[in-house]
């Protein structure tokens, strides 16, 4: 029973699928080349940073940008003077010539329209030059027009709309074939043919620009995201190494809060309770950034997971990079000018990592550059430079991620200090910063 309902359901979902077929091609055909067709769309100019334009000169750049609709006006009075001229279809050639000429100018402003027109053009042509014809229902003029017209909306529009100009195309020489069988040697199949291949190819550029336009677009945001990827690894790397130079402090703090009432005399409870408030605040602080820290660093990458129990680094350890990286097989020489005096934690610590940073792209970059680091102390700031020679040897390709700048910029900024990073008039590379300190005393717990 139920084999038997199957088969007889079978043609009339056959039916229904070619119906759905048929309503879904006509729905499309009116949507494509019925709605609006007579909308003003006009063609837009070149962009100015078209290929074609670069090399111009900028006085003539942007009339240049109208050579397409130069070229369709040139095309189309070229073709109604072959047309006019023509010696097999003298019948109405003024019209033909026309009715093949206005589409093709048409087609500059009202695509869709000008097809249309086009197509009408063609049943005019056919009755006008009715039986003498060789080559029927177009001419070789009106082929190359509406080929022309079918490229120009089909690159403008949705890929479906070729295939439905290439199916009203097909109309004019069949309805003729109907209603005047026998009057002249058609020409339908070889305009369906040529109109099939020219949009076929034409898809196919369209797609292959579309793709790689795509893939352009694509690679921006992968390259986007990378550099946001980079900055936030950088400003984490940074947080965390703060983070141990605030800790510190606020350590310091909650010590001195709990022994300040032994070291004095029966002190008054008003104190004692305000030095107790003072180390509970700074234990509390203490205990959420270890918690905002931990989230921190389990994001952070495997290579980034610095050790917990290593301490910052400062200026005084800089004569140790120093030689670490005169082991490497790198000259470097280093200068101090002014009063060398202690600094605030950060700006040690930042120091030092733009300066490890700045020997490790010399290292990658130029190997065996002569290299020299100078740390100028002023009353307002601390001035750091790092520049170096061209390199003294084969330079090898570089395994670095591209977050040397980022990191030193960003470390910069953090202390509202500026960055600048700049190629040399020798083949060098030069680093210079500022990083400004607020004039007074260096806290309790700051680097000797």
């Amino acid at each position: 029973m139920t084999e038997t309902t199957t088969k007889a359901s079978t043609p009339a979902d056959g039916r229904c699928t070619e119906l759905r077929m048929a309503r879904d091609t006509l729905r499309g055909l009116r949507e494509n080349l019925l709605t609006g067709a007579f909308a003003f769309r006009p063609l837009p100019p070149l962009p100015t940073d078209h290929r074609l334009l670069r090399r111009l000169p900028d006085r003539v750049r942007e009339p240049a940008r109208r050579l397409p609709h130069l070229a369709v006006l040139g095309l189309a009075l070229f073709l109604m003077s072959v047309e006019l001229d023509s010696r097999f279809y003298s019948d109405g050639a003024a019209l033909r010539a026309l009715l093949l000429g206005v589409p093709l100018i048409m087609v500059l402003f009202r695509p869709i329209g000008a097809f249309w027109l086009s197509i009408g053009g063609v049943f005019v042509s056919a009755i006008v030059a009715g039986r003498d014809w060789g080559n029927w229902p177009w001419t070789e003029a009106a082929i190359f027009s509406h080929l022309t017209i079918m490229l120009i909306v089909a690159y403008r529009s949705r890929p479906r709309t070729a295939f439905d100009m290439w199916l009203v195309t097909a109309l004019p020489g069949g309805f003729f074939l109907l209603v005047a069988p026998g009057y002249a040697t058609t020409n339908v199949p070889l305009m369906l043919i040529l109109s099939g291949l020219a949009l076929t190819l034409l898809l196919g550029v369209r797609s292959w620009q579309d793709s790689r336009r795509q893939v352009v677009e694509q690679g921006a945001v992968v390259a986007e995201e990378r550099s946001r990827r980079t900055l936030l690894e950088e400003r984490t790397t940074i947080a965390r190494e703060l983070h141990d130079v605030v800790a510190h402090h606020m350590s310091v703090v909650a010590i001195q809060a709990e022994a300040a009432p032994y070291r004095v005399a029966d002190p008054p409870e008003e104190l004692v309770a305000a030095l107790a408030t003072i180390r509970e605040n700074a234990v509390t602080a203490l205990t959420e950034l270890r918690r905002v820290l931990g989230v921190v660093r389990a994001d952070l990458p495997d290579g980034l997971r610095l050790d917990p129990e290593a301490p910052q680094p400062t200026l005084a350890d800089l004569e140790e990079l120093l030689e670490n990286v005169r082991r490497a097989g790198l000259a470097v020489e280093s200068v101090r000018t002014g009063s060398v005096r202690p600094l605030p934690q950060g700006v040690e610590l930042s120091a030092y990592r733009i300066v490890q940073e700045a020997l490790s792209n010399v290292l990658r970059h130029a190997p065996g550059a002569h290299t020299r680091v100078e740390l100028a102390y002023v009353p307002v700031g601390l001035g750091l430079r790092v520049v170096n020679g061209p390199p003294g040897e084969p330079v090898k390709e570089s395994p670095g991620s591209g977050h040397g700048l980022v990191g030193m910029r960003e470390r910069a900024a953090v202390l509202g200090g500026e960055l600048d990073a700049e190629p040399t008039g020798d083949g060098g590379f030069a680093v210079e910063v500022f990083l400004p300190v607020e004039p007074g005393p260096v806290p309790d717990g700051g680097p000797a």
